[in-house]
């Protein structure tokens, strides 16, 4: 007898193996008929496979992220055969389903363009009309090998043999393709309504800069024209906020060949970086945090006990000091908590609560770096909260709280994931469970909705992510409240309690931006460069009609910047039409004219960037205006 469990807790039971798709069935024709992949014990996996004694099964359709993800890899596989068709010869590497769609990393003779993306799309629209049924086949490792060496595709064979020995294989057949592969996928190509591809880049074989550069396809699929539509649109506006090319327009920040991944903050970047540190250091005074500088360069024996050494190494910069080993710090918790243990702390001290705008370095893959978004430094709004257990809940209900008011300002909306413990942690089962059920028991009471994100925890401990939503729908994971009963256990973190003995304390890592490279990355791309008034680097550009006007530009420039207005004079020498675009250009949110009318009146023209001529002026009260966005931060 094999008895299974569903997703509502209920219970099959069934005299002999069957496949998923005949459980799908025997439950509802309905289910049978929209159920795409199942997940089985949470991994995802075909319809076509047999159920086994004591598994969970949850069935997904095209409504859920496996459903479509499955529909993706699919469409990989249907790409290269298309490529098959019409570039004979060409070698397979991997070709996955990603958030985005899908991508195929393959080497062949032709280097391919976007050019060639309609003869392939064309192929691939045969295949799919073709209503190809997907089979699975399990092989044995030598049917494998000696499979793809006749085919003569390298990768498979290099991938077989990374493999471990009880890795069980299977070769997916639609058609005349074959392809080494886990799964999951649609039963047949019919089932890819909308597809497009996107575009070509290269590719390390296996991610490393020492292998073979590959070419690397990038699709995506979709269920229906719709969904596929605004995806595309929702790419080309992508495209035109790309926070590389406005920081440029904007002169906001740069790169260098002379430090790759190092990125170079201009004034106007200056100004919105301060604003973001003012407007938390706001907050830490309102939450109750001091704040803190720890080094950049510590000991290799701080590292050793703090668990980075062995946990993160691969990401770290090292140096020597007086023949001694030194690590660049890549988080800033050790330097955090030896400030701690600078005193004996009471029970009375705690929460204790210490805020740091610490620049941390991390090495990333050259390939990898991408705008601000992907940098080999950059400055974590970094905070550690020490305390006691039964303060755990408490202290991730304030923090919750905190980032609300955080992202608010910014109107960005938020889902937050509890990750949970991953493969390479450290620390007992029993402190990782009081970790995560307060972490898990903090976010209920606040009635704020979450998911739980399995194995993708901090090797200390289990954490929440806040995953931010732009004006464009995408999602950016920023916020992050950590609690780590580890690091305390390895440092020894003590306090003195109410007993007068020694206790171990509890800390929560929590960063609200994240990054605040990143973060600006984010805002450039989610306001399109036309930040809010209250952030923008310049608030008011004066543009006299010509330089008869330039002393009246002065005085009205001298009133703003004395009230702390962030303001610019246009003294070139062109057309006011053409001042007046150039301002648009660099997304200033208020342009005021002066000629002969404002000069004699003592007022002011203003035009907004959202609404256009505003008319005459009194200064005052636009500078009034200006100060109370500043103020309010609306």
């Amino acid at each position: 007898m094999i008895t299974i469990e569903l997703k509502d807790g209920s219970k099959l039971s069934f005299e002999e193996p069957i496949t998923l798709f005949e459980v799908a069935k025997k439950i509802s024709r309905s289910l049978a008929k929209e159920a795409l992949v199942a997940k089985v014990d949470g991994n995802v996996t075909d319809l076509r496979n047999l159920i086994k004694d004591g598994t969970k099964i949850e069935f997904c359709t095209k409504n859920d992220p496996e459903g479509l993800a499955a529909l993706r890899h699919t469409a990989a596989h249907v790409m290269a055969q298309a490529i098959q068709h019409l570039y004979p010869g060409t070698k397979f590497a991997i070709g996955p389903a990603i958030s985005t769609g899908f991508y195929y990393d393959i080497e062949s003779e032709h280097v391919f363009k976007q050019e060639d993306f309609p003869a392939i799309e064309k192929e691939m629209s045969k295949i799919i009309k073709q209503n190809l049924h997907l089979d699975k086949k399990v092989v044995s490792r030598k049917e494998a090998l000696d499979f793809f060496k006749n085919k003569e595709q390298d990768y498979k064979i290099l991938l077989i043999n990374d493999m471990p020995e009880d890795t069980e294989l299977s070769i997916y057949t639609q058609g005349d393709y074959d392809d080494l592969c886990r799964g999951g996928h649609v039963d047949n190509t019919g089932k890819i309504k909308a597809f497009k591809l996107l575009s070509v880049a290269g590719a390390y074989w296996r991610g490393d800069e020492n292998n073979v550069m590959l070419q690397r396809i990038y699709g995506t699929a979709f269920f229906n024209k719709e969904d596929l539509e605004h995806f595309l649109f929702v790419r080309s506006e992508a495209e035109k906020r790309d926070h590389r090319k406005l920081g440029k327009q904007l002169d906001l920040f740069s790169f260098h060949e002379e430090g790759p991944g190092f990125p170079f903050f201009h004034p106007k970047g200056m100004v919105i970086r301060n604003l973001l540190i003012d407007y938390e250091r706001e907050l830490f005074r309102k939450y109750g945090y001091e704040e803190i500088v720890t080094p950049i360069i510590l000991s290799k024996n701080l590292w050793l006990q703090s668990g980075h050494w062995d946990h993160y190494r691969e990401n770290m910069y090292f140096t020597k000091i007086d023949n001694e080993d030194y690590a660049v710090k890549p988080m800033n918790c050790p330097g955090g908590i030896l400030y701690f243990k600078t005193q004996q702390r009471s029970y009375r001290d705690l929460p204790k609560r210490v805020g740091e705008f610490g620049l941390v370095h991390r090495h990333e893959l050259h390939g990898a770096l991408h705008g601000l978004f992907r940098v080999r430094n950059f400055t974590q709004d970094d905070a550690h909260i020490f305390m006691t257990p039964k303060d755990m809940e408490s202290e991730v209900i304030s923090v919750v709280n905190m980032f609300k008011e955080l992202y608010d300002v910014f109107g960005l909306k938020y889902h937050i994931e509890l990750s949970t413990r991953p493969e390479n942690s450290m620390g007992s089962d029993e402190l990782w469970e009081i970790a995560t059920n307060a972490l898990r028991n903090a976010i209920e009471s606040t009635n704020v909705s979450y998911r739980i994100n399995e194995g993708d925890g901090a090797f200390y401990g289990p954490k929440l992510d806040f995953h931010i939503e732009d004006s464009l729908g995408r999602t950016w994971q920023c916020g992050t409240i950590q609690m780590d009963m580890q690091l305390p256990e390895r440092f020894d973190v003590t306090y003195v309690g109410e007993d007068g003995e020694k206790h171990r304390a509890v800390m929560i890592h929590r960063a609200g931006y994240g990054s605040l490279e990143r973060f600006i990355g984010i805002l450039i791309e989610h306001y399109a460069g036309a930040f809010p008034t209250w952030c923008a680097p310049v608030q008011v550009k004066i543009i006299p009609v010509s330089e008869n006007y330039h002393n009246y530009a002065q005085e009205v420039y001298k009133k703003m910047f004395e009230q702390g207005i962030r303001v610019e004079i246009d003294k070139g020498n062109d057309t006011l039409g053409y001042k007046i675009r150039k301002a648009q250009m660099e997304k200033i949110p208020y342009m005021v004219v002066v000629g002969e009318k404002e000069s004699n009146s003592g007022n002011i023209s203003v035009r907004s960037r959202e609404k256009g001529d505003e008319g005459t002026v009194d200064i005052n009260k636009f500078i009034e205006l200006i100060l109370n966005k500043m103020k309010e931060r609306k």
